[in-house]
Order: structure tokens, then C-alpha cells, then sequence
């Protein structure tokens, strides 16, 4: 018989308790037991800024839950560039690959908590669970509807539109109540996944700062001044 006690009642010494997005992701579907269960196969740990978590070609080995920070996914091409393929943000988890190997590389962006798991040991957890099974495969068809969307923003928009458009994700991602972004990526980091020059993306920003659309204040903290505005520049309705 499955416990009465759900993860948002969970007591205070339960090792999750503490934890601000559980019930973000897949871990609301588990009961106070199955959580504590789980939660034993990973511990939490801490990774400082810009470090790896596994690199591209390395054997697929560990899975993360991302509890706060934020980290990115990329590709080297053969030519030597590089394809930021996409960032993760508190809830998001990573590391599960189709095959043996990684296909990407993941790295931090900032100093970042999250959950770590052996692949094996997780696999195993979900298996035995179908309401877990299925909000991982709920997650894993958004994750395929936003690279659907980066396809579009790659192939059919140009530099502003691609910036618009990124804005208007981070803002529903991580942005505040006051229409504020704290942006942990750089502008690098941007062109690599909007598929332009660095160059490119700091001018598309001075662009909405002199058009009064956005404001950019310190700690790389972006203000959406005119959300409309912005809305209408992704979209392409403002040719």
C-alpha cells in the first residue's frame, strides 16, 4: 500500500524537505518513501562555475537533476566551432543518453547544486515506477518541442528575432516578477546557441537597449522594458 504522505508533506529531517524544486519535476510523482529511496542513490553535490559534468564521447555513466544553477549542453563541430545545443535550469535533469556514450558536452555555468545519479541504479528506479516513467517521457517531449523551436529560430530568423526570441524563454524560465533576467550565460555562450558572432549579439542588444525595449543593469541583468515589443520582433511581425 502506497504512503498517504506525499512529497509536499514531507517532515522535516526527510532528506528532500529542504529541496525548493521537487515539485518541478519527476520527483512529485513519488511518494515520501519512494523519494527517501531514491534519494539515497544520489546524493546531493556541489559543482563550481564553468566546470564539466561529462563531456562528449564519455561513457554514460551518471544522471543529474539540476537544484540550482544552471548548466548548457554543446557539440564541437569538425571544423572546430562550437553549437550550444541548450541551457538547463533548476528541474531540468540531463545525462541520460540513448546510447553508452555522450553525445554532448554539459557544463556548468555557475556554481550549481543538483542531485547525482548512477545510470544504472536511476534506470532501474524508473523502470519499476510508470507515474515517474511518464513525467520523464513528458519532460523528454518538451525537451524535443524546444529543439523543434531552436531548428526555427536557427533556419528561419534573423539576428534580432533570434535574440527576441531568447529573451522571451529566459524570461518565462528564470525571470523575476519584476520582468528581469540574471543572466548566467555570456554573450558567447548566446551566439554559439542563437548561431551568431558574438559581435552580432552585442549589437542586437544595444539595439533594444537604444530603442528603449530593454534595459541592461549591472551583474549582466537584462530589464524586458517592452514585452509586447519583444514579442512582436520574435515573431518577424515587425518587417
Amino acid at each position: 500500500m502506497r504512503s498517504v504522505l506525499a512529497a509536499a508533506e514531507l517532515p522535516v529531517d526527510h532528506p528532500c524537505a529542504a529541496c525548493d524544486i521537487r515539485l518541478r519535476t519527476f520527483c512529485k510523482t513519488l511518494t515520501a518513501e519512494e523519494l527517501r529511496r531514491f534519494k539515497a542513490d544520489g546524493p546531493t553535490v556541489t559543482v563550481g562555475a564553468r566546470q564539466p559534468l561529462f563531456h562528449e564521447g564519455d561513457p554514460a555513466e551518471l544522471v543529474f537533476n539540476l537544484i540550482s544553477g544552471s548548466a548548457k549542453l554543446y557539440k564541437l563541430l569538425p571544423d572546430g566551432r562550437r553549437q550550444v545545443t541548450g541551457f538547463l535550469f533548476p528541474g531540468d535533469f540531463l545525462g541520460v543518453a540513448a546510447g553508452d556514450e555522450h553525445a554532448f558536452t554539459a557544463e556548468t555555468l555557475e556554481a550549481s547544486e543538483m542531485c547525482r545519479f548512477p545510470r544504472h541504479r536511476f534506470e532501474a528506479f524508473i523502470e519499476a515506477r510508470p507515474p515517474m516513467k511518464r513525467e520523464l517521457y513528458r519532460m523528454a517531449m518538451h525537451e524535443l518541442a524546444a529543439a523543434r523551436q531552436q531548428m526555427v529560430l536557427l533556419g528561419r530568423k534573423n539576428a534580432p528575432e533570434r535574440l527576441a526570441s531568447f529573451l522571451l524563454l529566459l524570461l518565462g524560465r528564470i525571470g523575476d516578477a519584476a520582468d528581469r533576467i540574471a543572466l548566467p550565460m555570456n554573450r558567447t555562450d548566446i551566439a554559439d546557441y542563437l548561431g551568431l558572432t558574438k559581435e552580432t549579439v552585442s549589437r542586437a542588444f544595444t539595439a533594444f537597449k537604444s530603442a528603449g525595449t530593454i534595459r541592461l543593469l549591472a551583474g549582466d541583468v537584462v530589464e524586458i522594458l517592452d514585452g509586447a515589443r519583444l514579442e512582436t520582433i520574435a515573431s518577424g511581425a515587425s518587417h
